[in-house]
């Protein structure tokens, strides 16, 4: 059993200042792989004032200088990506296949995604012939990150604050923080100054809350739950601190009557991707009522033919989810929708042959209604909700009526309709077709989904403070 009770503050590994052991446990097996500690006050002040005290030094670095760490970064990231690949396959389940090729890709993409935006980023802007406006790093910032995507997560806010000047507290999820931990050591490989980078483990209501109600931290970086969003908003009201929040979504994923034949097909196998433990994932599919039945089949067929197995089994599959405090609450729900909606695929309990592990089934309902506590909640498991429709209007009603906002999708062969859905749509994204988003395009959401962007020039944007200075060039 791994060992990762130290954390990494100005520039060395030390111990917590009292102990406080924390089980990290395998969700494939049940059984524990690691120990941390949860850091306590004393700890968080500590980083805290190392971060605090390297700012200065850091924000005045030359760009170049910072970039080429970043870059350094980039290469110790892509020599050391299996060895990060297997952390996160072990800590949150991700099957080994996915965790190699999307959860580390998904890190090795927006970190060239930075260094293609930094290239050409202006700290600099003439607003008349004699002001000119300064764009300059807020701060320390502290980093909140979730279990669910972690490379993508660390790397969407630690890049960005440390490329433009920011020094950084990053606190990885409990549940999954052995990925933060190696990152923390692919940081201090790149030799990043003491004080820049700094990681400590801990809980919400413990160092999370502590880092968001710090008076040193200027700024707080939040990815997960709409709850601890509104929580970790509470806590840095008192210091009016800047707070960035990517939260939970509910995506509608409208599928017109002249969609793509397989496009119901399509959005369920995404539906189900990571176990359904994405922000984004298309958890309500909306029909045109002349593909609905189709749909439902297409869609049960692949709940019923994708396989569930350990993480570390090779091949594509989905894994298990994280905890045994998701598994309830997602059989919960579960257990709901089968009062509300019509149970066409998978149900209670693990799949067939899994008698251990945070094991669930796909899950599909159909006759599903926009009221129903499964087209509202988010479930964050792999259970997708089908709904009904008849006219354009209905359907963006339908799409609309939740108080998420992060993605949504629309699958029509009609240019013109595609495009003037998309406008309608109060989400933060709208993907048409299937058709991926670039690198370095804006990540995050409307309404209860959060605030902020991440990613590209975006990303760099929200570490950053507008300073207006006059006078710059003399008035002739």
């Amino acid at each position: 059993m791994l060992d990762k009770r130290e954390f990494y503050i100005n520039g060395k590994w030390v111990k917590p200042a009292k102990a406080n052991d924390f089980a990290v446990v395998n969700p494939s097996t049940e059984e524990e792989c690691a120990t941390i500690s949860l850091g306590d006050q004393a700890d968080t002040d500590a980083a805290v004032a190392a971060a605090r005290a390297a700012f200065d030094s850091w924000s005045q670095t030359p760009r170049e200088e910072r970039m080429a760490l970043i870059e350094k970064l980039a290469e110790i990231y892509k020599a050391r990506q299996e060895e990060m690949a297997q952390a996160m396959s072990m800590e949150m389940g991700a099957p080994i296949e996915l965790s190699r090729n999307q959860q580390v890709g998904a890190g090795s993409w927006h970190i060239g995604g930075f260094i293609n935006a930094f290239k050409d980023f202006s700290f600099e802007k003439d607003f008349t012939a004699t002001e000119k406006t300064l764009l300059e790093p807020i701060g320390v910032c502290a980093l909140i990150t979730p279990w669910n995507w972690p490379m993508n997560q660390i790397i969407l806010k630690a890049i960005p604050a440390i490329a433009t000047g920011c020094t950084v507290v990053l606190k990885p999820s409990e549940i999954a923080p052995l990925s933060g931990a190696l990152f923390a050591e692919f940081m201090d490989e790149a030799g990043f100054p003491a004080g820049v980078f700094n990681m400590l483990n801990g809980d919400g209501p413990g160092v999370g809350s502590q880092l968001s109600s710090h008076p040193d931290v200027d700024m707080v970086s939040f990815t997960g739950s709409t709850r601890a969003g509104i929580a970790i908003s509470k806590a840095a009201a008192d210091t009016l601190k800047r707070v960035s929040l990517e939260l939970g979504g509910k995506g509608a994923n409208i599928i017109f009557e002249d969609a793509h034949p397989k496009a119901a097909k399509a959005g369920a196998i995404r539906c189900f991707r990571n176990s359904g433990q994405s922000c984004n994932a298309p958890t309500r599919m909306l029909v045109h009522k002349s593909r609905y039945d189709e749909a439902v089949q297409m869609a049960a067929d692949v709940a019923t033919n994708t396989h569930v197995g350990p993480a570390s089994e090779e091949g594509q599959h989905i894994g298990p989810v994280v905890s045994e405090a998701q598994f309830n609450k997602i059989q919960g729900l579960i257990e709901v929708g089968m009062s509300e909606a019509r149970l066409v695929a998978g149900g209670l309990g693990r799949p067939d042959g899994l008698n251990r592990g945070y094991f669930v089934k796909p899950t599909v309902f159909a006759d599903v209604t926009n009221d129903m506590t499964i087209a509202q909640e988010e479930v964050f498991g792999p259970v997708l909700s089908i709904i009904p429709f008849e006219t354009e209007e209905e359907a963006v009603a339908i799409a609309n009526d939740t108080p998420y906002g992060l993605t949504n999708y629309v699958q029509t062969e009609d240019d013109e309709k595609r495009r003037r859905v998309a406008r309608r749509l109060r989400s933060g994204m709208v993907e048409t077709n299937g058709q991926g988003f670039a690198q370095g395009s804006p990540f995050g959401g409307y309404k209860q989904s959060g605030n902020g962007r991440e990613g590209g020039i975006y990303g760099l944007e929200e570490f950053l403070e507008v300073k207006a200075v006059s006078g710059w060039v003399a008035a002739e």
